[in-house]
């Protein structure tokens, strides 16, 4: 590769300069420096200043050869495997974006009200919970239950919290979900694993322990989530607790509770209790802290069944917070309009959230949407489309004026494989997230063919694109060094910034790195081996995995967690019906 910089060419200088760990032969420093000391006093004063701003580029590197690491193109600068280090939460500092206005807004919340007082929401196989709704006032008629018109929004805004902290084990990686904080989780639910080597396959316990690795390890995701995938080698009534265990001993960023069965949440809320040990209450309240953040989606349409009611019931009874979403196919589920979707949409949530509020008081919950549509062709679930996007702006806003903390997706696509459908369609998920302020994002990495499927390449893509939302909802820095005076000063008209103080200064952190893309020249991606994206992520999750290394846990702990287990599988029997 033949780069001209001021009329220089210069094809291994500009490889070592530009990327050094991707050279394929060893490469001595000190010749290397001193072969551009040279060249700088024997050119003009321009190819001077800018032989000079590369000369500045490798004065931080060792006068030693290298050791070679393994070639992939792009502009990487990072190891796969480099320790997380950014903050353990987003912090967003750009405004949200608005599709609706106050008419709008409140003709959806007017009919909401309507479906919760004339048609009623379902609550099936649970008679507690009607019990619940029937001694609150409400009208229940068998399992329908009509609720007066403003009493779940005056519930809601009386107790549930605006935002909440979800502790991690490492303190330093517990997340506050609310206000104008975002956090990224990965997909949840898939079946079914996809990489190069071994193409479509179901999921083991192996693949669950691999992805809570990579999360732990990504520095853009901000908690190891849930069902990561599930492991369809262990039986369907135990493997809960191999799954929680991964979360809490794999990894030490928050995580999500099981909620296929209330027996199964409580097991979640006692493991719970062993890995904070006296930690486990709030000095200050009493209460026990916010350790899991679990999903309980409504069954769409205007229904919630015994399993999520009986896992919501024993979340709420012990302060762990609950992401309340309704489950929303449109076309199928819902009415096949945006304000159809969101007026349903918001009922169901409203309900489920005021139940919260009867069951305790003040327990953390995050109001939910999964809301997509359906190809009216096929009947299949489509995503990445624009319809479920305006549904999203709409039922953030709603969150918004309930001061509730909100939860969306993610990098939905019905891709097969990590192509470019999978790329644009999950950036056509993620950034409406992003945009109508989603406070926590599930499926931000790793999901394929629509939510079947946890993607290995997939993984790594979406976590390219979530470093890039971090710097995205960062927004403009207005501080001195980012107004940049003092660089234009010192340049002036006609001239460049590569050799300026403030570019030198600034040049390692000015702008995001990808670590898998490819922005070199045709040439040189040749020269590397025509690699496309998923090949160059293929390489980067198994170095990642090669390397992991597991945060420290307390013996005893560790000894508790693994006793707890063998003692609840020896109390019954295996069994594969859920």
């Amino acid at each position: 590769m033949y780069v001209v910089i001021a009329g220089l060419a210069i094809k291994d200088l500009c490889k070592a300069v530009r990327y050094p760990q991707y050279l394929n032969f060893p490469l001595n420093y000190v010749a290397l420096k001193r072969m551009l000391a040279s060249r700088v006093r024997s050119r003009n004063p321009a190819q001077q200043q800018i032989l000079g701003f590369l000369l500045h580029i490798l004065s931080p590197m060792p006068d030693t050869h290298r050791k070679r690491r393994s070639r992939r193109s792009g502009g990487a600068r990072e190891t796969a495997s480099r320790k997380p280090s950014a903050p353990a939460y987003l912090t967003r500092n750009v405004p949200v974006y608005e599709v609706l206005g106050e008419q709008g807004l409140e003709t959806i919340e007017n009919n909401a009200e309507t479906i919760l007082e004339e048609i009623g929401i379902d609550f099936r196989d649970d008679p507690e919970a009607l019990d619940i709704w029937k001694q609150a006032g409400a009208d229940v008629q068998g399992e329908r239950v009509r609720i007066p018109r403003g009493f779940c929004r005056q519930l809601i805004k009386q107790h549930a919290p605006g935002q909440f902290v979800q502790h991690a084990r490492n303190e330093q990686r517990s997340i506050i979900v609310g206000g104008n904080h975002t956090v990224l989780a990965p997909a949840y639910g898939s079946p079914f694993i996809r990489n190069l080597d071994e193409g479509r396959r179901y999921a083991t316990i192996d693949d669950f322990q691999n992805f809570v690795k990579m999360a732990y390890m990504s520095p853009h995701l901000h908690h190891s989530g849930g069902t990561v995938c599930e492991p369809v080698d262990l039986p369907v009534n135990k493997r809960h607790l191999d799954m929680l265990y991964a979360h809490m001993s794999l990894s030490d960023k928050p995580f999500m509770g099981s909620v296929t069965a209330p027996e199964r949440a409580e097991d979640t809320v006692e493991m719970c209790k062993l890995l904070f040990g006296d930690n486990y209450l709030d000095p200050a309240s009493g209460e026990p802290k916010t350790i899991t953040t679990s999903l309980i989606n409504a069954n769409s349409p205007m229904t919630f069944d015994d399993t999520m009611l009986g896992a919501l019931k024993v979340y709420a009874r012990n302060n762990q917070a609950c992401l309340i979403s309704p489950f929303i196919l449109a076309g199928a589920m819902s009415p096949v309009t945006v304000m159809g979707t969101a007026t349903q949409a918001l009922a169901e949530g409203l309900a489920g959230i005021a139940f919260a509020q009867l069951v305790k008081p003040g327990a953390p919950v995050v109001f939910g949407t999964f809301a997509s549509s359906i190809s009216m062709q096929s009947g299949a679930p489509a995503f990445g489309t624009p319809e479920p996007a305006l549904v999203l702006y709409v039922m953030a806003a709603l969150s918004r004026r309930l001061g509730l903390p909100f939860r969306s997706g993610g990098g939905f696509n019905s891709a097969k494989i990590a192509d470019a459908q999978a790329g644009y369609e999950a950036a056509n998920s993620l950034m409406p997230a992003l945009y109508a302020g989603a406070n926590f994002v599930l499926h931000t990495a790793g999901w394929l063919e629509g939510g079947l499927v946890m993607g290995y390449e997939k993984f790594i893509m979406d976590c390219d694109q979530a470093g890039m939302a971090a710097v995205l909802l960062n927004g403009v820095d207005a501080s001195e060094n980012g107004q940049a005076m003092d660089a234009i000063r010192e340049v002036g008209p006609g001239n460049h910034y590569l050799g300026c103080a403030h570019t030198k200064a600034n040049f390692r952190n000015a702008f995001y790195r990808s670590p898998i893309a490819d922005n070199n020249s045709f040439e040189q991606w040749i020269e590397d081996g025509e690699l496309n994206l998923a090949q160059r992520a293929n390489a980067v999750y198994k170095q990642q995995l090669a390397e992991y290394e597991a945060p420290a846990i307390d013996p005893a702990v560790d000894e508790a967690l693994l006793a707890f287990m063998a003692q609840r599988k020896a109390a019954f029997p295996d069994s594969n019906i859920a």
